[in-house]
């Protein structure tokens, strides 16, 4: 960091005292000595890390043996994304991650969530494995390992091999096979070095927004009745992946990451908090809630009636297999009260003047991350979870002086970890946080004009700098504390 930025101004800015925080730039100097103790502390070994998709970080589109996914098709085709930008180099990780896992390292993080790009691994999706997409990742989790940080590894984040796509994707039941024996098999050569698995990412988001809107791959929209059909298969292809898993790797500890709607009272008041805790439930019903009850809710199948998807009790045995952890990503929340008709609660649109960051989409409420998992805890009652996914967008203009001051991040993410701790106190059992992101990458169809890493990438030169929110991050790393 520049000497125009002092430790005394560096501190303002933080609202704390950091003085004992070293400020260089690369993020790589001696992480102040830890302080766990205190009001605003986190219990002894909580996980902090970041978290990442294949497509957005790796690059190296078509090298080793990768073959291409519904990400490569959809963002070369023009009009699909903005500028016309792609993942072909994103933030070259496939090259540079020793230099990114030391970077990490200088941060303090104790956990990296990745995910593993089917196509590395079956180019096609299904037949013969590609061993030089198995050695990637298991030289990158051994880096990992040798730095101190544990793996957490997620088996599909919105990459479908296109191959898989040509024969209906989602939408064709065997696609929910084809993943269970890739998710099997990977995490059985890499048991060594990978403890912690998620299977998929944010279902609503590859199912509504790739098959629904459209406004992502594969770019489709495919009417109310097909889109509930491949969510089936979707949390199909979940159950039978941990299933898998089991047998292959019986000591993986497993989950999924799902962004589930985060029902908020608009009050904290009985008769808002009551709605709430129902439309926790039935705004995550064919996703989360079906997982972990088992049963799709009868409001949920009689509000789709004719176009309510098609399973047997054998699915649902699947779709609800045991696993060890909800990881949870929180950006928004959605408002509810209380409403006298058929399901007791009404969803309270945010209105024109609502504040959000830099993502449109991105309305900034820091109580979703106390309610999201404390009623995920009271209807579902999981043995753990994870925030494995929180961050927000920024403008990020680099100053005169070379420094990033994010200043609308550091407020995001100090008041939004403030109501993680709120919900951390109560006893809901919140491991570990998972920031995303550590880098600036390509953000799906916004390419890569949004940026949401406490790190700014320079995409022409590949350089990193750690922003104002980076030394913010670090500095309760470090404190184990909101300071």
């Amino acid at each position: 960091m520049s000497q125009h930025l002092s430790r005394r101004s560096f501190a303002h800015l933080l609202g704390a005292s950091v003085a004992s925080v070293p400020l260089a730039g690369n993020a790589l100097a001696q992480a102040p000595t830890p302080h766990t103790s205190g009001p605003r502390s986190f219990p002894a070994g909580f996980l902090w890390g970041s978290a990442t998709a294949s497509y957005q970080v790796e690059g190296a589109a078509t090298e080793g043996g990768r073959g291409p996914t519904i990400w490569d098709t959809f963002s070369h085709t023009p009009g699909k994304t903005h500028n016309g930008d792609t993942g072909d180099v994103a933030d070259d990780f496939y090259h540079r991650y020793p230099e990114d896992v030391k970077f990490m390292r200088g941060l303090g993080l104790k956990t990296c969530r990745f995910s593993i790009a089917w196509s590395r691994i079956f180019p096609n999706g299904t037949g013969a494995p590609n061993q030089a997409g198995i050695d990637f990742y298991r030289r990158l989790t051994e880096t990992l390992l040798a730095n101190g940080i544990e793996p957490y590894a997620t088996l599909f984040h919105w990459d479908l091999p296109q191959a898989l796509q040509d024969k209906g994707g989602w939408e064709n039941r065997d696609t929910a096979k084809a993943f269970a024996d890739y998710a099997g098999f990977i995490a059985g050569r890499l048991s060594g070095t990978v403890r912690n698995i998620m299977t998929t990412n944010e279902i609503r988001s590859f199912t509504e927004i790739g098959y629904g809107s459209g406004r992502h791959a594969p770019g489709l929209q495919v009417g109310r009745k097909r889109l509930a059909q491949l969510t089936h298969h979707a949390v199909l292809a979940h159950g039978l992946a941990v299933r898998a898993i089991r047998a292959s790797a019986p000591r993986a500890k497993l989950g999924l990451a799902e962004n589930s709607s985060a029902t908020v009272p608009v009050i904290e008041a009985p008769e808002h908090i009551a709605a709430a805790r129902i439309a926790m439930r039935e705004e995550n019903a064919q996703y989360l809630g079906v997982i972990l009850s088992g049963k799709y809710t009868d409001h949920y199948l009689r509000k789709l009636g004719a176009d309510a998807p098609q399973f047997t009790a054998e699915d649902l045995a699947a779709i609800s297999s045991p696993i060890d952890f909800v990881g949870v990503n929180v950006y928004t929340p959605d408002y509810v009260r209380a409403a006298d008709n058929e399901i007791g609660y009404v969803s309270v649109p945010p209105p024109a003047s609502f504040p959000h960051m830099l993502s449109p989409w991105l309305t900034v409420g820091p109580e979703a991350l106390y309610w999201a998992p404390r009623l995920i805890h009271e209807n579902w009652h999981p043995k753990e979870q994870f925030i494995t996914e929180n961050g927000c967008s920024s403008t990020d203009q680099m100053a005169p002086d070379g420094e990033i001051y994010d200043t609308d991040r550091v407020m995001y993410l100090r008041n939004y970890i403030a109501n993680m701790h709120r919900a951390v106190t109560e006893g809901i059992p919140i491991k570990g946080y998972f920031l995303w992101s550590l880098l600036d990458n390509y953000e799906w169809a916004d390419g890569y004009d949004k940026r949401f890493g406490i790190t700014y990438v320079d995409f022409k030169t590949q350089k990193r700098t750690l922003k104002l929110s980076g030394h913010l991050y670090k500095e309760i790393i470090a404190r184990n504390s909101l300071m």
